[in-house]
């Protein structure tokens, strides 16, 4: 062995850990809500401030505030159908400059949480339009209806603010249940398929495939943009795991969650396998894990239980409102997470203020910091 190679070898591998180091921290740079791009933002032009906002607004719908993810999701919507990401894009800018003119507030907008509702109702209308693709009427209503959702937001939040719980997706459960039942499947234009309660159609017997299920938890993370394909389920899944892999988790868990008590409740398994029984599992497992709850082994449970009463009251909700033609939408999991944020008890104390609500990572490093804050000033007082 030659000596004089020696430090070249040792540069050599400084140089490369310094390269991993960088590589690093970039990547941390992306992940939470990325503030110091709003930073950055400030005084810029306002259509470049809008799209910030948007995005924000596209991956919100999923919990994850961060424009990057938002990117991600909306590339995945667009794998899935161009037009329904032109939909949900027309929806989310719509309603953030309806916001905008009416005055909201404005950490409200920059969170993209107007850009929420409008995404959603806007996909709905498009993935229950009878119509087909490209059919360029249905962007009145989108536009329409997603104007509609800041209104209901405004609304709402004057009154569940001072519960302490947030206005959530209400309006875009409100807005699209009113939209199907003006128009129906008939209307000429603005027909949408017929929604039929589950007993209507054929039980797919009772042999399970695993690896369909698996699937089906995949996909339960999907449905939640309207989307039913793999790939685009597991890059949706991506983007929450770039904002926040603790999130990541409670998605998935909720998901599974949801898709085997579908499996245990239904002989319908299609379901289960296409992820319908699974996003608003993982939609009341995000909200409690972590989100709106610093996480704990005792959050972590509540979350688990939220999941629980998500996925069953979708399926009751499912049976009912399928004998009147609607869809259950996500009211289980607005209903069963908002009931969990009125609780009080020992919980309480991990509750984290709706204004003050951020990644799950940073809420428990909060968290951790004010308790050894409180405890040091605590040994303080008794010195």
């Amino acid at each position: 062995m030659r000596l004089d190679n020696v430090p070249e070898e040792a540069e050599g591998s400084r140089t490369q850990t310094s390269l991993c180091s960088r590589v690093l921290k970039s990547l941390l740079l992306c992940t939470g809500e990325i503030k110091q791009l709003d930073v950055y933002m400030e005084g810029k032009l306002f259509g470049l401030q809008l799209v910030v906002w948007g995005l924000r607004g596209v991956a919100g719908v999923i919990l994850a505030n961060n424009p990057l993810s938002g990117v991600l999701i909306l590339a995945s919507v667009f794998w899935t159908s161009p037009w329904q990401a032109l939909l949900g894009t027309l929806g989310t800018l719509i309603s953030t400059l309806t916001a905008i003119i009416m005055g909201q507030d404005r950490a409200d907008v920059t969170r993209g949480e107007h850009g929420i509702n409008g995404m959603l109702v806007a996909l709905m209308m498009g993935a229950y339009s009878s119509a087909g693709d490209w059919y360029w009427w249905l962007l009145l209503p989108v536009c329409m209806g997603s104007v509609a959702c800041v209104f209901f937001h405004s609304g709402l939040s004057s009154f569940l603010d001072g519960c302490g719980v947030p206005a959530s997706v209400f309006p875009f459960n409100i807005v699209t249940v009113l939209y199907l039942l003006c128009t129906g499947p008939n209307h000429p234009y603005y027909p949408h398929y017929r929604v039929a309660p589950p007993w209507e159609t054929e039980p797919n017997g009772t042999g399970l495939a695993a690896v369909e299920v698996t699937h089906g938890i995949i996909l339960g993370v999907g449905q939640i943009y309207t989307c039913g394909d793999l790939g685009p389920s597991l890059l949706i899944l991506g983007a929450v795991l770039l904002y926040s892999p603790l999130l990541a988790f409670h998605a998935l868990l909720g998901s599974a969650i949801g898709t085997l008590a579908g499996v245990f409740t239904t002989p319908y398994l299609l379901f289960c396998y296409t992820g319908l029984s699974g996003f608003n599992g993982a939609l009341g497992c995000m909200v409690i894990g972590g989100l709106n709850f610093t996480f704990s082994w005792k959050t972590h449970l509540y979350a688990v239980a939220t999941a629980f009463l998500s996925a069953y009251v979708d399926i009751a909700l499912s049976n009912l409102l399928g004998t009147i033609g609607l869809p259950a939408l996500s009211w289980a999991a607005t209903l069963a997470s908002t009931l969990m944020l009125l609780q009080n008890g020992n919980l309480a104390k991990y509750r984290v203020p709706a204004d003050q609500v951020m990644s799950p990572e940073h809420n428990l490093r909060s968290w951790s910091q004010r308790e050894a804050k409180n405890a040091s000033e605590s040994v303080n007082a008794v010195v």
